[in-house]
């Protein structure tokens, strides 16, 4: 798809005189900015020469609609000089201040919220001026955008960007990051004594977040499954992906982040005391140490010995390439291919097919399920996920206790690779038996 054309000059003809104004996208709109009449000084190329200068703008995000949200009170030009400190001033020498003060995921994180979103809104209130009423008026407006985003996309004419991207809808989550982001700034106005209070503080602020479905992969069927799947997708010599099997036992039976996986080294897995050391990781609490259950040891063995390279140093899951994966190759090459077949696989057998949306970091809800079926208590397993908040460990065990207790214990058996009991009658052997064509997990 050819991209997008980014502006145009217009002559107009007014009462006035002829005159010039520009259309262009920006910020994931179209904009009509009104330059003048050639009684001002405008000129076709004067004109061309400012659409270039404000879509440079656009491209770094600095560009401000002019008296766009401005407050009533406000409408008077402010210069850079007045002595009104604008949002946008303040807000944007913050986000260069604190560019060597974060990593640099952060300082994506924080341009893209500031840039994308909340200067298009803000940038011409005073800082003074910004109140509680504003920041929830800045919350409605977002809603409303993401309403235009999503019936422009069910209309099949979806709103793109200057890079012709179509531009999807805000999720409430997103949203609030935003206003999270709002909140760290005006923090530092309250310190500088710009600001009484902190009109993006609170819950009130925020949009509350629909209750999403728990996905958890609890029983012994659809673990084995989807490790079956992907020692399948493994053996399959048109796919180039030869650890698929290694990365998603790593995935459910240790509970990694897709990016600490992707980082892992051979020297943060020890083998010989069983145990993972996450070493890279985006808080203090997900610096950590995992035990290694059996099952997944072996398996971690298993991949070590056909490794080509496994010096202390090297991934231990590499791209094709050798060099680090990335999470996008992790969940829609290695996962989704594995999720597919597994699905396969559970229909094949008369089994209950695996929860829609797993994901990589779904797979951690697994990883803690185990852990609980395990006998682990509450506080080893925030541990070993990483977490500071006790909630979600407690919303796993309180789901996995309503489980029958024959399947907590076949679950457990399977990662602690013991034998299950052993049938005491023909009957019972029977019913033990696997179904035609299961095959059973290798440990």
């Amino acid at each position: 798809m050819a991209p997008r054309t980014e502006g145009q000059v217009l002559q107009r003809t007014w009462k006035a005189g002829r005159g010039y104004a520009l259309r262009f996208f920006a910020y994931g709109e179209r904009r009509y900015l009104t330059l003048g009449t050639e009684h001002d000084g405008w000129t076709r190329r004067k004109a061309q020469t400012e659409l270039q200068n404000i879509l440079a703008d656009v491209r770094r995000g600095t560009w401000i609609p002019p008296d766009r949200n401005r407050p009533a009170e406000s409408n008077e030009s402010e210069g850079e000089d007045s002595d009104v400190l604008l949002f946008h001033r303040f807000a944007s020498e913050r986000l260069q201040t604190r560019k060597l003060e974060v990593s640099e995921r952060m300082h994506e994180y924080e341009t893209w919220a500031l840039t994308q979103h909340l200067l298009p809104y803000f940038a011409h209130w005073p800082v003074a001026d910004i109140t509680i009423e504003t920041v929830d008026d800045y919350r409605r407006y977002k809603v409303q955008q993401a309403e235009q985003r999503r019936d422009a996309i069910d209309r099949k004419k979806p709103i793109r960007n200057n890079d012709d991207r179509i531009l999807r809808p805000l999720s409430a989550s997103s949203i609030n990051k935003t206003i999270d982001v709002l909140q760290s700034i005006l923090a530092i106005a309250v310190e500088y004594g710009h600001l009484a209070s902190n009109p993006a503080a609170g819950r009130r602020r925020r949009l509350k977040k629909p209750a999403k479905r728990p996905i958890h992969l609890d029983n012994v069927q659809q673990i084995t499954a989807l490790l079956d799947a992907a020692a399948e997708l493994d053996r399959d010599t048109r796919r180039p992906t030869t650890d698929r099997r290694a990365i998603i036992a790593t995935l459910v039976l240790a509970g990694p982040r897709a990016h600490e996986l992707c980082w892992l080294l051979w020297r943060d897995v020890d083998l010989a005391n069983g145990r993972i050391h996450i070493g890279r990781s985006k808080t203090q609490a997900g610096l950590r140490e995992i035990h290694l259950l059996p099952l997944l040891r072996d398996e971690l063995r298993a991949h070590k010995a056909r490794s080509t390279a496994t010096g202390p140093d090297d991934l231990v899951f590499p791209n094709a390439r050798g060099r680090v994966r990335d999470i996008a190759n992790l969940r829609n090459r290695v996962l989704a291919a594995a999720l597919a077949r597994a699905d396969e696989l559970l229909a094949q057998r008369g089994d209950t097919p695996l929860p829609a949306g797993a994901t990589p970091h779904k797979l951690r809800h697994t990883f803690a399920s185990i852990l609980v079926a395990c006998g682990e208590d509450p506080a080893s397993v925030m541990a070993q996920l990483g977490h500071t908040d006790p909630k979600f460990t407690l919303r796993v065990y309180t789901h996995l206790m309503r489980r029958d207790p024959a399947e907590r214990a076949r679950l457990k058996a399977l990662v602690l690779a013991e034998p299950t009991d052993p049938p005491t009658t023909e009957t019972d052997a029977d019913e033990q038996a696997p179904p035609a064509g299961r095959e059973p997990v290798a440990a």
